[in-house]
């Protein structure tokens, strides 16, 4: 099952308290569906219990009855209302005619809590949400501009910031970044899946960490082994042509201890020389040096 299935399971599990809040939960299942308006109010989904919720708060809401209906392989369900005294009655409870735009009716919003529920609906009836372990990305599809905007205004005073895009000829309001994922999942009462997406935004977030340091550490064996390989280059010359002797003690004393340690880093040289680490990298500098001024 997708992450976006497990939200919308979610949604549909909620009870809610006050009749309000279902009703407005029913009316975002209703003005998000394929139609809604006095020649057809319709709704299709690949989720039976989205479609048998819309058909029980049709009837309890609305006193319509209509029935779902099963797509020959079984892969989507459809609600169709095409009765003009059916239509009517359902716009009429919702504050809805046949003039002018389809836009979101406040009026329908009697607590604090009808516009959560109402974005619930929403959801269930046009929305969909990436699985956080691939990406973050959350998206209404709404056929109507006018409505899309309307919900772009809900959305922000909730101070949920959505962007507006066009995917063949839809208006895609959507969410990219955790954070406002997990905020618009938490508002339409999709917790746990809330829940769930912190918990793999943090195991992904511990493994980028682990990989940045892993690769930092890559990179600073590679250098080390790099700088140890121009060291060691450069006493074997000297030795093999002047002898160690033909450097000052201090010299001598570091070419040794490099010769005796090619793996450590400067840092472990220091520590082994009791000299600082700026100390160890100059007298290598000056060996290197020395080193290519000696004719081979």
């Amino acid at each position: 099952m997708s992450f976006s299935q497990c939200v919308k399971n979610e949604l549909l599990a909620i009870e809610y308290e006050n009749s309000c809040c279902e009703k407005a939960l029913l009316y975002g299942l209703l003005i998000f569906g394929k139609s809604f308006s006095v020649y057809g109010i319709s709704m299709q989904t690949e989720n039976e219990g989205i479609a048998l919720l819309y058909k029980k708060l049709i009837k309890k809401h609305c006193n319509v009855k209509c029935d779902v209906k099963t797509s020959p392989k079984g892969r989507s369900f459809s609600v169709n209302i095409e009765a003009k005294n059916d239509c009517d009655k359902i716009l009429g409870v919702f504050g809805h005619t046949d003039k002018g735009s389809l836009k979101i009716n406040h009026s329908n919003f009697d607590c604090m809590n009808c516009a959560k529920a109402f974005l619930a609906g929403a959801f269930l009836s046009c929305g969909t949400v990436s699985d956080p372990k691939k990406d973050y990305h959350l998206e209404f599809t709404i056929p109507y501009m006018n409505l899309s905007k309307s919900l772009i205004t809900l959305l922000e005073e909730t101070e949920l910031i959505p962007k507006l895009s066009n995917r063949k000829g839809y208006n895609i309001v959507y969410f990219k970044g955790s954070r406002a994922i997990e905020d618009c999942l938490y508002l339409m009462g999709a917790s746990s899946a809330m829940f769930e997406m912190m918990n793999i935004e943090i195991v992904k977030d511990f493994r980028n960490k682990a990989n940045r340091t892993a690769n930092c550490e890559t990179a600073n064996i590679d250098k080390t082994v790099k700088a140890s390989y121009f060291h060691i280059a450069a006493i074997e010359k000297i030795e093999s042509s002047k002898g160690l002797d033909y450097l000052k003690k201090d010299l001598k004393e570091m070419a040794i201890l490099r010769r005796d340690n090619p793996e450590a880093s400067l840092a472990e040289l220091s520590g082994l020389s009791g000299l600082s680490r700026s100390g160890v990298n100059h007298r290598l500098k000056r060996i290197v040096e020395i080193a290519d001024g000696i004719n081979s």
